[in-house]
């Protein structure tokens, strides 16, 4: 089926004709970039700087919620916040080409930050903070809020319906991810009463490229409404001490420009957890796109259950211990 396979009309030229289309003069050079949920090219432009070329999946998004995803990332590109925005041809920043929806991005370079020195972790936590007072200040209509049942309990549903682990783990599985649940709920219920606005949502070192200039932030494809802590907490690696020192850090240049309630540490494990029983089920989801099978090979042998099946539940006694403290 078609929607099983949604990109399977976009070939080379289709990507340099959808260019074309919208204006500019491509010299024929197309590179496929790391990218799964969406399509992403970098393209040629004949006399200039090559542009990335982002396809948005079909069915995903309204239009409405991609144009306030490039309505946020142009606001704080306006002030002059190193976030990637879409460039605008004639004012429109959303393109349509046999019925694949994209937007045309600058190009830039960086690398994959360390963050191992404390200066780089203040310098990343201080445009962490003007990002978030930016997103406070405004509100989204068309996009989504974070929420546990939408990443919880709809994934670990979606995940008991298929036939991906083996039999012998599906019961393990759903004793441990209903418990797990269960915690989060009752740790993070209503995010603990914490305050929420517009955030980049899925800010792992991933998402951003560093530089001699310093960081900048790329593909706010889910940007949505949720707690400042989303945005922090997948910085954080290493043991409690280690992940305590990293988080003053970030901090320390995050409060410069934004407050930061301290209660919203207790959301960092729950947070954790609803990440590890959506990724499982978004790998579930896109299985007959065909990139994911090449991609996630391991995702349907048993080792990777079986191992996945001890980290939700070590996962569980993360999220009963006491918060991390500063």
């Amino acid at each position: 089926m078609k929607s099983e396979t949604p990109y399977a009309d976009l070939s080379p030229d289709a990507v340099l004709d959808a260019v074309e289309a919208s204006g500019y003069r491509s010299d024929g050079r197309v590179l496929a970039l790391n990218s799964y949920e969406n399509r992403v090219y970098q393209v040629g432009i004949d006399e200039d700087a090559p542009v990335v070329v982002k396809f948005y999946r079909p069915g995903r998004w309204t239009d409405a919620a991609i144009l306030e995803e490039h309505a946020f990332a142009l606001e704080l590109a306006a002030l002059e916040i190193p976030v990637v925005a879409p460039l605008a041809r004639d004012g429109v920043t959303l393109h349509l080409h046999d019925a694949y929806r994209f937007a045309i991005f600058p190009r830039r370079g960086g690398r994959w930050p360390e963050l191992g020195l404390a200066t780089d972790r203040e310098w990343l936590g201080r445009f962490l903070g003007r990002i978030h007072a930016v997103g406070r200040a405004g509100a989204f209509a068309h996009r989504r809020r974070l929420q546990i049942d939408e990443l919880g309990w709809k994934s670990r549903e979606f995940v008991l319906q298929g036939s991906w682990m083996p039999d012998y783990l599906a019961a393990k599985y759903e004793d441990v991810t209903a418990s797990l649940l269960e915690e989060v709920e009752l740790r993070a219920a209503d995010w603990g009463g914490a305050r929420q606005g517009r955030i980049h949502g899925d800010c792992h070192r991933g998402n951003i490229l560093w530089t001699e200039a310093g960081p900048h932030f790329v593909d706010l494809d889910d940007c949505l409404c949720g707690p400042a802590i989303q945005d922090i907490w997948m910085l954080l690696a290493g043991s409690r001490a280690e992940m305590r020192a990293q988080l003053t850090d970030i901090l320390s240049g995050y409060e410069q420009f934004a407050p930061f309630d301290r209660a919203e540490l207790g959301l960092i494990e729950p947070l954790r957890a609803l990440r590890m029983i959506h990724y499982a089920a978004w790998i579930a989801r896109r299985w007959h796109d065909p990139a994911f099978p090449l991609a996630f090979p391991w995702f349907a042998e048993p080792r990777y259950w079986e191992e996945h099946y001890r980290a939700l539940d070590e996962q569980l006694a993360a999220v009963v211990e006491p918060p991390l403290e500063l």
